[in-house]
């Protein structure tokens, strides 16, 4: 039995640390309900409370999924999502620009012999 007292005091004494250095860390602009200094008090004077206190209602992860500095997914990123657009069209022109000229290789080497004797031009 004390090891298992031993073992939640641990959990519980790290998982106020986290919650205080996380509350301590987020911007005052995601934190909801009451000030940062004020969460910090809540998390140390209820351990336990506290930070799932802070966890489920403190914090606001909503307001952050759209920042500037955050990086999406290939998926989720519209600039990525069109650029295979246009990447797609990309390829299929230089595969008919390849076709047009392979033609048009096949036409040379046809006309190499046109019948005067002088040898049709060829380019490397």
């Amino acid at each position: 039995m004390p090891r298992i007292l031993l073992g939640l005091a641990v959990v519980v004494v790290a998982v106020t640390i986290f919650a205080v250095v996380d509350s301590a860390m987020t911007r005052k602009e995601r934190v909801r309900g009451i000030s940062k200094a004020l969460w910090i008090l809540v998390i140390l004077i209820f351990p336990i409370v506290g930070p799932i206190l802070w966890f489920l209602i403190g914090k606001d992860r909503s307001s952050g999924a759209n920042t500037a500095g955050r990086r999406l997914g290939p998926d989720d990123d519209p600039e990525f999502l069109r650029r295979l657009g246009t990447d797609a069209d990309q390829d299929e022109r230089i595969r008919r620009l390849e076709q047009e000229l392979a033609d048009l290789d096949s036409d040379t080497d046809g006309d190499a012999d046109n019948g005067s004797g002088a040898p049709g031009r060829r380019d490397a």
